[in-house]
């Protein structure tokens, strides 16, 4: 093994190698290979088939072949790109490629990407034309969470001249992609144009740049820290902040706060335009205000003060309807669950649960009358969008509860009889 490579990491965890076939992930691959600790520990390999190529099927094969060479277990994966819907074809490739990494990702196991120092500066250069922040130019980490393990880049400060002579040493054989030749991609055209003319001044601009990228994400850490403490004092629960707490932040401070906010949940990343939107739409409104900026299957709602964090996703269907027994949680089309406590036996006989369609009106303990549901629930402050989370407990026609928010005459003495009471957790985002 050349000498331009690190040794292979003497603790090792179960690796997942994206493996494409090319130069640097194949370098990867055997370098891993090589070390018998890591195969002791767990070592396979994935393959994406994006189908863009017409190569793509001898490039499976190519994979197949060496893995078996190598007593490597492959995993062919085939992924659908779509081409039209407005993100561009290598990021919407890149896109499905992150999907099916974090489908195959066992728990504990680390995806190990070919990413090297020319890679590195390519990406410091893209976002620092992108005119990204600290964050966006920390660029790529050797280790960030990912799925259920970790994405790990051993190589990233090693350079793409080591990684070819490694291979050229060892006898190794690789694709050769033909897109790489072409400049169309933002990406393809700093490697093929501007960064070779950079080295012929600066003969270490990539390592500059990965330096530069190296101190932005220490800065990072060092704001991402501080962000942490003042979210939560902002915050008054799992995806709430409080708009007054939040407005006491210095204006830079609260771009980052929601950020990380966004970041944490595991929702898509908020837009610069997201955090232009709370600034200057729902931080001013009135207290009583229900405002909102949705992207991507995501969104941020003023009500009553504060600003939760949801899923554009999150209500159940509106023909939604089971039977439940009460004997076990019922999991309900939102991600929540209707539990009933206190009792083993469930209900006397199965209950209907479905979703609310309007105008349910209720009977309530000690009344001779019915009330509206909607005016209960505006009355409880159940914010709008749990209302649409809110299963409903029918018999044939009688409206029994709303959750465990609004009881009704109907079941409230047979709760009390058998010491049970309803629990509804609402899915979160």
């Amino acid at each position: 093994m050349t000498s331009l490579l690190p040794p292979p990491p003497s603790v090792v965890h179960p690796v997942l190698v994206g493996f494409s076939g090319g130069l640097d992930s194949t370098v990867l691959l055997h370098w891993l290979a090589t070390s018998p600790a890591q195969r002791t520990a767990g070592l396979r390999a994935v393959h994406i088939h994006h189908g863009l190529q017409e190569q793509a099927d001898a490039w499976t094969v190519h994979c197949t072949q060496l893995c078996a060479r190598w007593n490597i277990p492959l995993r062919v994966i085939r992924v659908q790109v779509p081409r039209h819907q407005g993100q561009g074809l290598e990021a919407a490739a890149r896109h499905a490629r992150r999907e099916a990494f974090a489908s195959q990702l066992l728990p504990g196991e680390h995806l190990a990407l070919a990413h090297h120092r020319d890679d590195q500066a390519e990406t410091f250069l893209m976002r620092a034309l992108r005119g990204s922040g600290v964050d966006g130019l920390a660029s790529m980490q050797v280790t960030s969470a990912f799925g259920a393990g970790t994405v790990w880049r051993p190589l990233l400060e090693v350079p793409r001249s080591a990684l070819r002579a490694h291979a050229q040493a060892e006898g190794l054989e690789w694709i050769e992609d033909p897109s790489n030749a072409s400049d169309d991609a933002d990406r393809n055209f700093l490697r093929l144009h501007v960064l070779p003319q950079l080295r012929q001044r600066w003969p270490q601009a990539d390592a500059a740049f990965a330096r530069s990228a190296a101190l932005c994400a220490q800065s990072q850490h060092l704001l991402d820290s501080a962000d942490r403490d003042a979210l939560e004092r902002c915050s008054v629960g799992p995806g709430v902040i409080d708009c007054a707490r939040l407005l006491r932040q210095p204006l830079e401070r609260r771009a980052r706060l929601l950020r990380h906010w966004v970041r944490g949940s595991g929702l898509p990343p908020l837009p610069a335009a997201g955090v232009e939107a709370v600034e200057r739409e729902l931080l001013p409104a009135a207290h009583h205000a229900d405002a909102q900026f949705a992207w991507q299957g995501a969104r941020i709602r003023r009500w009553r003060g504060q600003l939760h964090l949801l899923s554009a996703s999150l209500a159940l269907p509106a023909d939604w309807s089971v039977h439940w027994d009460g004997r076990a949680p019922l999991a309900l089309p939102d991600g929540g669950e209707l539990r009933l406590l206190g009792t083993d036996a469930g209900f006397d006989s199965p209950v209907q649960i479905r979703a609310r369609r309007g105008g349910e009106r209720i009977q309530l303990p000690g009344r001779t009358h019915s009330h509206a549901l909607k005016d209960l629930l505006q009355q409880q402050g159940l914010p709008p969008w749990q209302r649409r989370q809110l299963p409903l407990l029918f018999d044939e026609d009688t409206l029994l509860a709303a959750g465990d928010r609004v009881i009704g005459a109907a079941l409230q003495p047979w709760l009390l009889a058998h010491h049970a009471q309803l629990q509804w957790t609402p899915g979160a985002a």
